[in-house]
Order: structure tokens, then sequence, then C-alpha cells
């Protein structure tokens, strides 16, 4: 298989941004972090403009002294680059209506995640860049990292390179934010929405599922709420365990647990015959995301994810996994634990 480039801070030019007026669509918690370090990193703050709705979002902005433009059509006609940084639910309306028709013919378009894209849900003119620079972590740890002077994993690419400085602009505005000091992974919108859709909608359900089951044969088994919370999840060592993998290596990190256990999750992983779990998985990869139906099924429900109560589909689901065992059983343990947390 060929290796991914990878694209560090020597092969970025910020020059590529001077004079340009820099537009964030949203100033939530990458939206926050993005800006601030592109700031730190010396584009000056009148380059930057905080397009985002009369919120505390909005307010927060300027506590931290950007400027911020409430009139989302103006801010598209200043633009020369746009982050957009909204939830992908909302992007189409917001851009397509308020964003796409105002844009300069030759603006850059930055996307942190594939979806939209991938999907064909934004309209472009042919003249436009369009990249992702899509950082792997959350807003808080994009900015506590840079503040720490150190990078952070990111994917890059390049979807339309209608001005053909597409890879000009998609580096110096990853070198930016801070994401080409630990090094940008050439990606694709494809890529990514394949991995990140996967993980939603296959790894993940698994894992719960796994979780919600191996808790109902511990209790049948005799075994309490209190010690099935903690021995599970509430001690945090799943996440100790993540972090460890991350650091160390996926199997490497077993060697800082006892022998027994070492040689219980090996022997056991290596017994598993994972084809049926292949095949689930390569259907939902084709059959549900690739193939568009998941999208399709999604935008149907977009607008009702802003409706409150049973209104709201996600509530619904919330409500119906707050029926399980392993909730109730949670609920319980920090009812009695409470102030002890």
């Amino acid at each position: 298989m060929p290796q991914a480039k990878i694209y560090y801070d020597s092969d970025a030019d910020l020059g590529v941004l001077s004079n340009k007026k820099i537009v964030f669509l949203g100033f939530g918690n990458q939206g926050s972090a993005q800006a601030q370090n592109l700031r730190d990193s010396g584009i000056p703050n009148g380059q930057i403009l905080i397009a985002n709705r009369v919120d505390s979002y909005a307010d927060t902005a300027r506590a931290k002294g950007f400027t911020v433009e409430h009139n989302f059509e103006e801010a598209a006609e200043v633009a020369d680059v746009l982050f957009i940084l909204v939830p992908d639910q909302v992007q189409p309306r917001v851009f397509n209506e308020q964003f796409s028709p105002k844009m300069k013919p030759n603006a850059t378009i930055v996307v942190a995640s594939g979806y939209n894209v991938f999907f064909g849900l934004l309209k472009f003119q042919p003249g436009q860049e369009v990249i992702m620079v899509a950082p792997r972590m959350i807003g808080s740890s994009v900015r506590s990292l840079y503040e720490k002077g150190r990078g952070f994993p990111c994917f890059v690419s390049v979807e339309q390179d209608g001005t053909g400085n597409g890879w000009a602009s998609a580096l110096a505005l990853s070198r930016a934010i801070g994401a080409t000091k630990q090094g940008a992974i050439a990606s694709s919108v494809r890529e990514e929405t394949a991995m990140d859709l996967l993980a939603e909608q296959a790894l993940w359900p698994n894992i719960i599922m796994l979780f919600r089951e191996a808790f109902c044969v511990l209790k049948e088994a005799g075994c309490s709420d209190e010690a099935l919370c903690y021995e599970m999840w509430m001690s945090k060592e799943p996440a100790e365990i993540f972090e460890r993998a991350a650091d160390d290596g996926f199997v490497a990190q077993l060697k800082h647990h006892s022998t027994v256990s070492q040689y219980g999750q090996l022997s056991g992983a290596l017994a598993l015959d994972g084809q049926a779990m292949r095949e689930h998985l390569k259907d939902i990869l084709y059959n549900q995301i690739l193939n568009g139906k998941f999208c399709k099924a999604f935008s149907l429900i977009e607008d009702d994810l802003e409706k409150e109560g049973d209104a709201n589909p996600l509530n619904k689901l919330y409500r119906r996994s707050e029926e399980m065992e392993l909730a109730q059983a949670e609920k319980r343990v920090r009812a009695r634990l409470d102030g002890l947390l």
C-alpha cells in the first residue's frame, strides 16, 4: 500500500496568506481554537473576521479581540479565505444560501470534515479552491497543544484547485493553525468521511453493544452495580489504555498490564474469527456510507434535530439508550455517590 505524504512547517509558506481576509464561519470549539492559533502564527488581527450569529460565541470572539460580523452576506463578500466551522448538518443551508452567492470567484474555502464536500452538498464556483484542513483533535486540544509549542494530527487535501495554487493555500493554512508542526497527513474527503462515519456507525456501536451485553452477563452472575461501573469505565482505565495505545502502540501497550491480562487478551483476540464482523463492517461502509444511503436518510431529519423534546429524533435515541440496564445502574451509582465523584 502507498504511504501517505506528510507535510511539515518547512513545506508551507505563510506568505501565501499575506493581505488576505480570512473569515471564520462559526466560533465554537474549532473556530475559537483555529482563529487564535492563526493570529498567534503572525496573521494580523485585522485580516481575521468572525462570522457568527448573535449569541454567546460571538460575545466570546469579541472578548478575545476579534471583529465579529453578524451579516453573513457581507462577510462572504470580503472573504478571500473562508473556514466553514459550523456543524455539518447546518453547513449546506448557511453556506449555499448566504455565502456561496456572494463569494469571490477565486476564494479559498476550507472545511474541517469531508462529509458535505464528499456528498456534494455544498455549492462551489469552478474557479474557487476547496481544501480540507481537518484536525484530529477537539478544539480545546488544538489550542492547548499549539500553546505548548506542539503540533496535533491533521488531515489535509485539495478537493478543487480552481486557482492552481490550492496546495500552497492548504499548507499555509495548515501551518498557521499549527497542524504542520507534528505533520499534516495528505488525505481526501472520501478517506476522511469513510473513516469517520465507519467509526461512528459501526466501530463504536459495536463497542457500546459489547459493554452493554458484558454488563448484563456479569450482573446476572451476581456482580454489583458499583463494582461493574468502576471496573468497566468509571475508573477511567479504558481511557488510560487508549492513551497508552496512542503513546506506545495498539498492541505494545498491553505490556503495561499484568501477565494474566496480557495472555487473556492476546489469546482471546487471536482465537476470535473476525470474518463475520469484517463482512458486517464492509456492508455498512459500502451499502450505508459510501453509497450515500445514510446521508440521504440523515438529510430528511436535519430540521428535526433543532426541535425540542420527542420531536427531535436524537432525543428519542437518548431516551431509549437510558433504558439500558447499564445506564440505569450507572444512574443509581452516581446518585449514591453524589458529591464524591
